[in-house]
């Protein structure tokens, strides 16, 4: 599989890098009690701090809506997928367990301010191209809508779209029976490459804890806009 970064991207954001991990032999099952604890202990911190800081003024969460912003697509209706942890848990419609790989993705999401995305990687097809979605890009959401992407960030594959910032979709989402995963750590471009690689090593090693396999990593800017990973 190789994964690109579209020239498109960078030509808008100079500064755009993203994660990508890829894991092996997983066991995905439902979330142990320490997981489960700090994921409600987590929005719990949270929601009390929001109530002292607007949800806006996150730096992650701030940073991530001009950058959609420079890709067109309006934030305030498209809102990526860390803002949208934020708001529910504004509203103490905190997020229930659903299993241990989901459950780590979304605290890394609101511990880091940005969004993160994981898949099955035996529902990918082909290689993945990462780039800016147009009219026709479309898939079908896990937030139950046919969703359209326009000037949104997106995962294509042969197939198609499976994969934004924005919501994923059901094409390629990751279940108790899934082995294999990419997790995207949608970095801020703020963020240079050493302390992105650091990141990427610890939510790496933290995911592996809790579902053995295989890890391996890298990081696409600029720099680095493929990665074939055998």
């Amino acid at each position: 599989m190789i994964v690109t970064l579209d020239e498109s991207l960078l030509e808008i954001e100079p500064n755009f890098k993203l994660g990508i991990i890829h894991y092996t032999k997983i066991v995905v099952s439902s979330s142990p009690q320490m997981l489960k604890g700090r994921l409600q202990l987590f929005q719990e911190q949270l929601y009390f701090e929001m109530e002292e800081k607007k949800i806006t003024e996150f730096d992650g969460i701030k940073e991530w809506r001009a950058l959609w912003k420079k890709f067109g697509a309006d934030p305030n209706r498209y809102r990526h997928s860390a803002e949208a942890l934020y708001r529910r848990i504004a509203k103490q419609n905190y997020i229930t367990p659903l299993h241990s790989a989901v459950d780590l993705n979304n605290f890394f999401s609101m511990q880091y301010e940005i969004p993160m995305g994981i898949y099955d990687s035996e529902k990918i097809q082909g290689n993945i191209t990462i780039s800016i979605g147009h009219e026709e890009t479309t898939y079908e959401g896990l937030n139950g809508r046919e969703n359209k992407l326009h000037n949104l960030l997106t995962l294509q594959d042969t197939t198609g779209a499976f994969g934004s910032p924005f919501v994923d979709s059901v094409r390629t989402a990751v279940t108790e029976d899934t082995t294999d995963t990419i997790q995207v750590v949608f970095l801020r471009p703020s963020m240079d490459i050493e302390e992105g690689q650091e990141l990427l090593q610890s939510i790496g090693d933290m995911f592996h804890q809790i579902h053995g396999g295989y890890v391996s990593s890298t990081l696409l800017s600029s720099h680095n806009k493929e990665w074939l990973n055998v």
